[in-house]
């Protein structure tokens, strides 16, 4: 046991009450501040309370230093960004690690921030000149083809036009104004036109737009690009048009221009004049295709080389991020743990103050030494204990089985400092209630393996990013893993496989009386056999009589154990009351609370009992009724035992006398206790109850504070009729129990009957096979995750409300120690 305490986290205590906690005082030297800091993030044993509270995070003494550290922080980010862009997964586990000094990391973290954004740069502007030539490339090719075409066009027109003229002058003959503009290219209309790229998507609207604006005075046209071209803005692969817009006068062409830019549309320059217009198409084919591909060729070379040169540089950051990463994220929360200390008043001495268990004493002092030695201070940390009315934080030590089960404790409320702590029981209870709701012990099986997976592959999943989902299932594993193994002790007990009867143990005790007995009650059944050793005999399965059987024993089986749960919690009442000394509670509520429900419930559970054992055909219900009804009346056949009349008239009447029990005496003696204790001059603090501790502590801050004792009867009034009316209804809520193991058998059976015996009845392969794949599917969905969902849900109603509210107050805070290892984990 002293290597489980040297070890850290694993003293001589169990999970039943928290661990035993101190306020620590630490004076400790400016010149072994830092060093101090850190050997205690390593240790993780310190909870610290911030004594500068009142200030600003900018009038803190290190805040210069924690701005540092936020910019080195923001730059490892945007090394991150840079590498999951590239594909690069940093190295989890360097090979060789060396000493960094911070003031170098910080030069070094500058420089290459610098280089990478440049080379970024760079690398867009030679990405974006890359895309634009692509670009002009097609729209040279685009725009050439179609002033090729228009000129073939033109020629072949006016060939025609001179023929027309040397002969007969017909209707379609031109006028002679129309044969002079033709002859004269002065008297010709100049038109202008832009070409250039525009999306796709957006080809249709810029076009009507650009119509409108100009009032139909243009010529459109567009042609489709075979391939998506990456665009030079974006960088993204976008289908685009090449467009040629015609147009006459310079106000169309600001318009168009503005429309341009609207529309995110990129213009690429092209001669006006006809005879250039041939010369560029032709050296398009030619000379301007080489030209461009050489270019083009040149700048990919030169893109590829950027990009090679950045992924080496990303890939040498790689190899040291992890270590950066570390040493900013503990220096930053060294800086922020410093702050949260005072400076005494020769500021020398940084004065700090925290909660830490009481078996880590001795680690501390180890740790305080050694930051004394590695930082050569000439003094030492002064390390003392603090003693304070202030309410400790709760710290158990879990581990990573029972880490799961104490969460779903917390999730409710964290217990209160030392206060019994349900968790130990729901390590068994949680996966017991749920396998109840789910006992099936095929289905039990499937859970098995499932949980299995993760428990098999935790040390590689718990590496990973997981999904929301996933990462909340590989969590609860251990508890995936509890409620399997109940849930096929359970279906063995039902002796259900999938809804399916096997005769594990034994052969069935009953056998049919005659031929006919298939389809008959359990009247025409015989016993031949010794009873069947362990659960239901499968012969009750399928048997007209299976209903009233099942629901019977299972009802039953629910109140028996929701009392023996709800006994436990105020069993557990008494625990506490005895370990914080409040005596008052024992007599006043634990004993009341006890008599109340066993005078009620404890007595229906014993009749339970007693039926099963006599085989006696007494109506329950009958019984209970009266009992309130008419408590004098005689039981005559309902009668299970000797004198149960009057032992019925005697729980009936401690009921009765436990309500005023509970309610009238604790306010009067709490008052007679606040009066003794402010009486003359005997002010001794006198600990015998929570509510007296409570106004010692309202006097310590308030000074003297009248009794109200109307407050407090009002208070014990609430919690009494709280209990009585509980106890009835959290009685009939175990009832769930068995509602919900009764639906989980007959969806099963449901499963099994319609949809696999119904597809093995038609004698078709193909039928069977989508009848097994719909059984399948069916079977996980509503069965392995709905009603699993269900189950968990309604076992957790019943230890939040039916078991913790008898005893656990849940009103404490956590212990968050200052650990390396959390703040590494929280910034994941």
């Amino acid at each position: 046991m002293a290597e489980a305490r040297a070890g850290g986290c694993c003293p001589p205590m169990d999970l039943f009450r928290s661990e035993a906690m101190q306020l620590v005082q630490l004076i400790i030297p400016i010149e072994s501040a830092h060093q101090t800091v850190s050997n205690l993030g390593d240790l993780g044993l310190i909870q610290f309370k911030d004594l500068n509270a009142d200030k600003s995070p900018f009038q803190r003494t290190y805040a210069a230093q924690i701005k540092k550290f936020g910019e080195m922080a923001r730059k490892l980010r945007f090394f991150r960004e840079q590498m999951v862009k590239e594909g690069i997964t940093p190295l989890t586990k360097p090979g060789a690690q060396s000493e960094i000094d911070v003031d170098d990391l910080e030069v070094k973290l500058g420089e290459l921030e610098a280089e990478l954004v440049e080379m970024n740069a760079n690398n867009e502007k030679l990405q974006r000149s890359y895309n634009e030539l692509v670009e002009y490339k097609l729209v040279l090719n685009k725009a050439g083809e179609f002033f090729s075409s228009a000129l073939r066009n033109a020629t072949a027109l006016q060939k025609e036009l001179e023929s027309q003229q040397t002969g007969e002058e017909s209707l379609d003959t031109p006028l002679l104004m129309d044969r002079e503009i033709l002859n004269d290219p002065s008297k010709q209309v100049k038109l202008g036109f832009i070409t250039g790229l525009v999306p796709k998507e957006k080809s249709m609207p810029f076009e009507r737009i650009i119509f409108r604006a100009t009032r139909g005075n243009v010529y459109i046209k567009l042609a489709a690009v075979e391939e998506p071209v990456d665009d030079p803005v974006s960088g993204e692969k976008v289908e685009k048009n090449v467009f040629v817009v015609f147009y006459s006068g310079e106000k169309a062409k600001t318009k168009i221009l503005k429309i341009c830019e609207a529309f995110g549309a990129n213009r690429y320059p092209f001669t006006e004049d006809f005879g250039k217009q041939i010369q560029m198409i032709s050296e398009v084919r030619v000379v301007l295709l080489s030209d461009v591909s050489g270019r083009i060729s040149e700048m990919k070379a030169a893109i590829d080389a950027g990009l090679f040169h950045r992924s080496h540089l990303l890939q040498t950051i790689g190899d040291q991020f992890v270590q950066w990463n570390t040493l900013v994220r503990n220096e930053k929360s060294i800086y922020h743990t410093l702050n949260m200390l005072s400076l005494d008043v020769t500021k020398k001495c940084l004065v700090a103050e925290g909660w830490s268990p009481v078996f880590g004493s001795k680690q501390i002092q180890d740790a305080l030494q050694r930051a004394a030695f590695d930082s050569n201070s000439q003094v030492g940390t002064i390390f003392q204990v603090l003693h304070t009315t202030e309410l400790p934080p709760t710290y158990f030590c879990t581990n990573k089985f029972t880490s799961a089960f104490q969460d779903i404790v917390d999730a409710y409320g964290v217990a209160k400092y030392q206060e019994a702590n349900p968790g130990v029981y729901t390590i068994i209870t949680f996966p017991f209630l749920f396998a109840i709701m789910f006992g099936d012990w095929g289905h039990g099986i499937c859970l098995l393996l499932a949980a299995l997976v993760f428990i098999i592959r935790e040390k590689k999943l718990s590496g990973q990013k997981l999904g929301d989902i996933t990462e909340m299932t590989f969590g609860g594993r251990y508890v995936i893993l509890m409620m399997a193994l109940f849930s096929i002790y359970t279906g063995v007990i039902y002796n259900e496989f999938f809804s399916v009867p096997f005769e594990l143990f034994a052969p069935s005790a009953y056998a049919c009386r005659d031929l006919s007995c298939r389809d008959a009650t359990t009247a025409g059944l015989i016993k031949v056999r010794p009873t069947y050793p362990f659960g239901v005999d499968p012969v009750w399965h399928g048997s007209r009589s299976e209903l009233p059987f099942l629901n019977s024993l299972k009802m039953k089986l629910s109140i028996l154990i929701g009392v023996t749960q709800m006994n436990l919690g105020i069993i557990l009442s008494y625990f506490n009351a005895t370990y914080f000394k409040n005596s008052l509670n024992i007599w006043f509520q634990f004993i009341p609370q006890l008599i109340f429900l066993n005078s009620l419930f404890g007595y229906l559970s014993l009749l339970i009992i007693v039926k099963w054992s006599t085989g006696s055909q007494a109506d329950l219900y009958h019984v209970m009724i009266y009992m309130f009804l008419s408590p004098t009346d005689e039981l005559g056949e309902n009668q299970l035992f000797p004198k149960q009349k009057t032992v019925q008239l005697v729980l009936l009447l401690l009921a009765l006398v436990s309500v005023p029990w509970m309610l009238l005496p604790k306010p009067f003696l709490l008052k007679m206790q606040h009066k003794a204790r402010h009486q003359g001059e005997s002010y001794t603090p006198l600990q015998s109850t929570e509510e007296s501790l409570q106004l010692e502590t309202n006097h310590d801050s308030h000074g003297h504070e009248e009794f109200e004792f109307s407050e407090v009867f009002v208070h014990q009034m609430i919690h009494t009729i709280e209990f009585v009316l509980g106890a009835v209804s959290n009685t009939a809520s175990y009832l769930r129990l068995w509602a919900l193991s009764l639906a989980h058998s007959e969806l099963s059976s449901v499963f099994y009957e319609k949809v696999l015996l119904l597809a093995w009845g038609y004698n078709n392969i193909l039928i069977l096979l989508i009848g097994f794949i719909v059984f399948v599917f069916v079977t996980v969905g509503v069965l392995l995750v709905m009603e699993t969902l269900s189950a968990f849900l309604h076992a957790l109603r019943l230890h939040w409300v039916e078991f913790q509210n008898k005893f656990y107050e849940g009103d404490g805070y956590k212990f968050y120690p200052f650990s390396f290892g959390s703040v590494n984990y929280e910034d994941e």
